[in-house]
């Protein structure tokens, strides 16, 4: 097991490497770049623009823009080459393209956002915390309820259970996630206004999340915070579940399914082992093999957000962050994001293969 871990990290180095360079050149080559902030306003000078260039290490060449940004530049070759412009009177290599800094992404170091100036690590952490509420509660209560819900649609299956699944399912999944949201909030924040119309804290009671003064007041009134917490992620939530849901509930049906019609199911029952064993035990054991390649997948999620979702309910998270950096043209913050949710995808990949071997003792890595 310890060798085929060791061999799958030396493998993910090489993915990570091209997923990292084809990022860079896909923000490189989009439509007007990080300067195109300036295209709307007509005091902008063109010397401005050439100066905001050579700030960001626009103005240098694409391979020397991004080894400054990974941070595989040998320092003393980047001094050379430093000097050499100087001399040359060329502009001097200033932080690399999109805020790499001066240690690059290889040493953790993302460089700082367009936008505001900050780090961006600074930028992220502070819409990591808001994503992982939200996220992490959606996702642990849709696999709660797909896992049980799909379980037993399969053992009654072409019931009045499995067929009120089926129905539920075509539906949900049918629904956009942002139309459902919009009406959501049309129904219970507009109409009946039962619920907040979004937001992560009521702004009259509760301080801004994350900050000393939330803490304070936290460790102060616990059970106003969480209830106040609570009552404004019941919307985000539920459109999260809903769609998901409709989902995986049909993948664990079909899993479920697939695994029951097995011949050593057929054999456990024949030696009048009890139901309940049965599935639990053998079905179910078996059904996970897939369901944990899809869990796996799903882990990102809980990092990098629901994007239309956090837009809607204007939850502070990594989804809504990658709106507003989009939008900003704000790309070393969106590079940082997309970064961090590939290494985290590939390292789900790598727990999912893991986890084989934990539930099947069929499966050896030895």
């Amino acid at each position: 097991m310890t060798r085929y871990i060791v061999r799958r990290v030396l493998g993910a180095i090489p993915v990570l490497f091209i997923i990292s360079f084809m990022i860079y050149g896909i923000l490189l080559i989009a439509p007007g770049g990080p300067q195109a902030r300036f295209a709307q306003n007509p005091k902008i000078t063109t010397a401005q623009i050439d100066a905001f260039r050579q700030r960001w290490g626009l103005d240098q060449p694409v391979p020397v823009q991004y080894c400054r940004w990974l941070g595989a530049c040998n320092p003393n070759a980047t001094s050379a080459v430093t000097v050499f412009l100087s001399d040359k009177g060329l502009p001097n290599i200033l932080p690399g393209f999109l805020g790499g800094g001066d240690n690059g992404v290889l040493h953790g170091d993302f460089g700082f956002s367009i936008r505001d100036g900050r780090p961006v690590s600074t930028v992220i952490g502070e819409r990591v915390l808001p994503t992982a509420i939200l996220a992490g509660t959606a996702w642990v209560i849709w696999l709660t309820i797909a896992l049980l819900a799909g379980m037993y649609a399969a053992v009654r299956r072409y019931g009045l259970f499995d067929s009120g699944l089926t129905i539920f399912s075509y539906i949900g999944l049918s629904l956009p996630t942002f139309w459902l949201g919009i009406m959501l909030l049309t129904v219970f924040a507009s109409t009946l206004k039962i619920l907040p119309a979004g937001g992560m804290w009521t702004a009259r009671d509760v301080p801004i999340f994350g900050t000393s003064e939330y803490w304070t007041f936290v460790s102060a009134k616990p059970l106003a915070a969480f209830l106040d917490l609570g009552w404004h992620l019941v919307l985000p939530v539920f459109t999260l579940v809903v769609v998901s849901i409709a989902y995986d509930s049909r993948f664990v049906r079909a899993a479920m399914i697939d695994s029951l019609g097995q011949d050593y199911v057929r054999t456990a029952r024949a030696k009048g082992v009890p139901e309940r064993r049965v599935v639990m035990k053998h079905a179910l054991r078996n059904a996970l093999l897939p369901i944990i390649t899809n869990i796996g997948l799903e882990i990102p999620f809980l990092f990098t957000g629901a994007i239309v979702t956090e837009t809607i309910f204007s939850w502070p998270g990594m989804g809504r962050l990658s709106i507003e950096a989009t939008i900003n043209y704000d790309y070393p913050v969106l590079m940082g994001i997309l970064l961090i949710a590939a290494v985290l995808t590939v390292s789900a990949n790598l727990l999912a293969d893991i986890l084989y071997a934990v539930v099947d003792p069929r499966i050896s890595y030895g």
